[in-house]
């Protein structure tokens, strides 16, 4: 199963470096979720992007699963990982991103902070309290989940395969040290979880190629609130539920919730 696809640093496309959308709009019935609805959010910049959502069995007591997908691809992608979260009874909202399933606009970090927040107004609009709210982020997501966290306080934060930053993961022989001290987009994580107030779960294959494991453990051991790792040890990159990452997020929220 894939989690981002493609790499995050292409020495090939100077240009593309970090972002690789899909562009084909998907329905949700096509991806397997025919639960979950388009939602059109308009982000505070003028941005439209269409994400997906499907309410808690129990609206009045449930959990909604906030899902910020990685690089590649779109949020059709993630859908299965959308179907574990509905048949075990939470509310999900896989969000997508300008640039990404036929949205336009190009994706950026401070582009994608915009989308994530208009997702987090609308849901808080519709009566859902942040207390009642799970941040997910995935590979590059872990950065938006990250920042959002930093302006909210959630129920709890899931990152899966996360980076300390895009700088500390660009290799010299694709991006110069000097040239990485001058990126724009940053994603900054480690700084982030240091103020991190929600229990955190870092998900991690032992075996990334992409992103070192390494970096998911400095995330553990920064952050200073109720936390667990989950390092799966014939876990890859883009396959951490082929490897029981699914069931170890769902026994963590379920013992946080109660």
């Amino acid at each position: 199963m894939n989690c981002t696809g493609v790499k995050l640093f292409d020495a090939r496309a100077p240009a593309g470096m970090i972002y690789h959308p899909g562009t084909t709009r998907t329905q949700p019935d096509e991806a397997g979720v025919p639960e979950m609805i388009p939602v059109p959010l308009k982000a505070a910049d003028g941005w439209i992007a269409t994400s997906w959502y499907a309410p808690p069995k129990n609206p009045q007591r449930g959990t909604t699963i906030v899902l910020f997908h990685g690089n590649a691809g779109t949020l059709a992608g993630r859908a299965f990982k959308a179907r574990a979260f509905l048949d075990a009874g939470y509310g999900v909202f896989l969000a997508e991103y300008r640039g990404y399933g036929g949205n336009s606009g190009s994706p950026s970090e401070k582009g994608l902070y915009a989308d994530a927040d208009a997702v987090l107004r609308w849901l808080i609009g519709q009566g859902v309290p942040q207390s009642r709210l799970i941040l997910y982020g995935e590979s590059l997501g872990s950065g938006v989940a990250m920042e959002m966290a930093t302006r909210m306080e959630p129920m709890m934060v899931v990152l899966e395969c996360p980076f300390t930053s895009l700088p500390d993961l660009a290799p010299a022989y694709v991006v110069p040290p000097l040239a990485q001290l001058l990126m724009v987009d940053r994603f900054d994580n480690l700084s982030k979880v240091r103020r991190l107030k929600a229990p955190l779960l870092v998900v991690h294959g032992d075996q990334d190629p992409l992103v070192p494991v390494a970096m998911g453990h400095a995330l553990l051991a920064a952050a200073d609130t109720i936390k667990e790792g989950a390092f799966l040890p014939q876990g890859q990159h883009n396959d951490l539920w082929d490897h029981g990452a699914g069931p170890r997020i769902l026994d963590f929220i379920a013992r946080r919730k109660a």
